[in-house]
Order: C-alpha cells, then structure tokens, then sequence
C-alpha cells in the first residue's frame, strides 16, 4: 500500500524541481549560522510553504546531519474527526521527491504497546504531517518514516510514546504544529509568545494561559519528554502569515525550535 499525497500541489509544490527551488531559496546563508544543541525532535509549522516553509526548513536543515533509521511525524487532524491516534501502516510514503520507506514493522510495535494507536487510511489524508516529507526526503534521504495523526488524546499517553521513542537512539522525533489562527497581528504576537515562553522555558503550565496551537497536543507531549530526559530546547525562528500577505486583520502564526543534547 501507498500513503499518496493529498495536499501536493496546494500547501507545496507537486514538482521534485519547485520543491528544490523553495528548500534552496529557504536555505540562503545558513551555512554560515551554527545552533547549540544536537537534535533528537523538532517543532515545526505545516501551513504552505510560501507561508511556513523558511520557518519550517531551518529546523530540518539544522538537523540534517544527525544519523538515523527513522523519522517520526505526530501531527493533529484537520479534516477527519478521531478520539486517540491513528498510525502508518503503509508500505511506502509518497512525495513529489520520490518515495520514502515506511517503518512498517516499528509502527507495528508502536501499535501493540499503546492501545490508543489504530490504522484507519482515512485519517492519513492529512496535511500536518505530509508536508513534512517532502523536507524529510531531502535532508534525510535514506530514513524510513511513520506518520502518527492524532485526534481527542491526552497529552500524557503520547508523551509516553514520545518518550519511548526518543529513547531508541534510531529514532529522530517531528513534533508538527500551527500556532494561534486568525487574529489581527497584535493579538496573535501576544496569544503566540505564551506557546514560545512555555516551550522555550519548558513550563508545561503556562500552555494553559491562552496558548491557541493547533497542534497543542503533540507540543506539549515532547515537552513533558523533554524534561523527562533532560533534553534541552533551542528557539529558531517566529513568523506570522502577514510577513508574506501584509494583512494584518487576520494571520496565523509559525515557529520552530530544535529539541536535543547541548553540542560538546
């Protein structure tokens, strides 16, 4: 079976050459910037790449260098209703850069141990985590992926297969989320520096003072990991859909950060 594109063509391009036209325009003069930490998971934004996608590629070009068997992709579902998660069991991921593996046999496992895991194709037609492969299958092009879309889930359960994951040192963790959607701009820089303080600081409380990611779930999840392992949390970046469309009556913020050891 094929996990197929849903969203190609719309939030990035259905083309490997416009694909690798918007990653090497995002990339301009990175190679000059170094980060602190080694990552072992990201924070990163889903919106369309002429919106998100800069903000997006600097946490996977950062990353680019680690060295792993698996990429693992939690994001919420939009579009179809679901109480729990639903995990990849496809054989192959398909992107406009050619397909990627799926872990079949780890997401198996995955399944077995956390029962609120099931499959259902229909809640794989989902863009929060597919317009992640595309990055994916360019800095990391011989990772097998697994896709998780959850719906209605306690944080604390997926924490817990967070932390299990991030305890096989195969794994490398892609934590997808949007943060505050469709306030006027000065509404949305004070909604969304709550979620930036308390992933920066780690302070799974203040997520609770106003912060509006749709993907609250999964932050908070590698969050409450994070401290649990003693992992550390580096900022990148922070935009909001009025850098690229200048209005500034109703935008959604972006952001990303690195999540990993401090570098020696």
């Amino acid at each position: 079976m094929t996990r197929t594109t849903s969203v190609a063509g719309s939030f990035y391009p259905n083309s490997n050459e416009e694909i690798i036209r918007y990653i090497e325009h995002f990339s301009q003069g990175l190679e000059e910037q170094t980060v602190m930490l080694n990552p072992k998971a990201i924070i990163v934004p889903h919106a369309g790449y002429i919106y998100s996608g800069f903000t997006a590629n600097l946490a996977y070009y950062f990353s680019q260098k680690i060295s792993k068997k698996r990429c693992i992709v939690i994001g919420p579902s939009h579009r179809v209703y679901l109480e729990g998660a639903s995990i990849s069991l496809q054989d192959v991921y398909e992107t406009p850069l050619g397909d990627i593996s799926i872990a079949k046999e780890y997401a198996k496992q995955l399944k077995e141990q956390f029962d609120f895991l099931c499959f259902e194709p229909q809640y794989h037609c989902e863009h929060s985590t597919e317009t992640q492969a595309p990055f994916i299958k360019h800095y990391f092009d011989e990772v097998e992926i697994i896709e998780i879309v959850y719906g209605k889930l306690d944080e604390n359960r997926l924490s817990k297969l967070i932390d299990y994951c991030l305890n096989d040192e195969d794994n490398f963790m892609v934590i997808s989320t949007d943060l505050s959607h469709f306030h006027e701009l000065k509404t949305a820089n004070f909604i969304d520096n709550i979620c930036l303080e308390a992933i920066l600081h780690k302070d799974i409380k203040k997520f609770d003072e106003g912060c509006e990611a749709c993907g609250i779930i999964g932050v908070k999840s590698v969050i409450e990991a994070a401290i649990k392992n003693h992992l550390d949390v580096e900022f990148l970046n922070y935009c909001t859909s009025y850098d690229r469309t200048k209005d500034d009556t109703r935008v959604v913020g972006y952001t990303s950060f690195l999540i990993g050891d401090k570098k020696e």
